[in-house]
């Protein structure tokens, strides 16, 4: 027998009993957990094309270390999106599962210019990297009211990190003396 749950875009879907994942969780923080965390894989796998774009497409002075440093950054963008999936299997909830679920639920907008200059692209990467932090926060508020300690960790080590490309990526973008860096 199947049971209906709240999907992640907030219709019901019925659940097979094999994905029916035991948790001492009630349904309603199930569903508000497994919402606010897919919405933040929609954003972080957005986030993720959007930074592999750049690192193909960037160019200039600075194309080495610009392009090491998108592809060090999505690698890292990419992993957490493992562990927000899992963490939302983990506490009951199903999750993304195809582009057009993630083109739905994201709040990031894409870019698809033919040609971004390259302190463009970092800027427009910092700016996305801040929104996805300023969304963990408020991920990491709905999660601490209902009392899932296990999220919170692991939102405030993603926190961390964004922060950490956020700099870097203000740092890469920053203009001395006038020239373009």
């Amino acid at each position: 027998m199947t049971k209906a749950k709240s999907s992640s875009n907030g219709s019901s879907a019925k659940v097979s009993p094999e994905l029916d994942t035991p948790t001492d969780l009630p349904q309603e923080a199930v569903d508000k957990i497994s919402a606010t965390l897919n919405k933040l894989l929609a954003d972080t796998f957005a986030l993720y094309m959007k930074t592999k774009n750049f690192h193909w497409h960037i160019s200039g002075r600075h194309f080495r270390d610009y392009h090491l440093l998108l592809d060090e950054q999505s690698d890292q963008i990419f992993a957490t999106t493992d562990e927000l999936a899992e963490r939302v299997r983990k506490v009951g909830g199903t999750t993304l599962r195809s582009i057009g679920q993630i083109s739905k639920l994201q709040t990031l907008k894409d870019n698809d210019e033919p040609y971004v200059p390259p302190r463009e692209m970092l800027r427009e990467l910092m700016n996305d990297n801040k929104k996805v932090a300023a969304a963990m926060r408020k991920a990491h508020k709905v999660v601490d009211d209902l009392e899932d300690a296990a999220t919170a960790g692991l939102l405030e080590n993603f926190i961390d990190a964004t922060e950490r490309r956020t700099w870097f990526l203000f740092e890469a973008s920053r203009q001395e003396g006038g020239n373009e860096q």
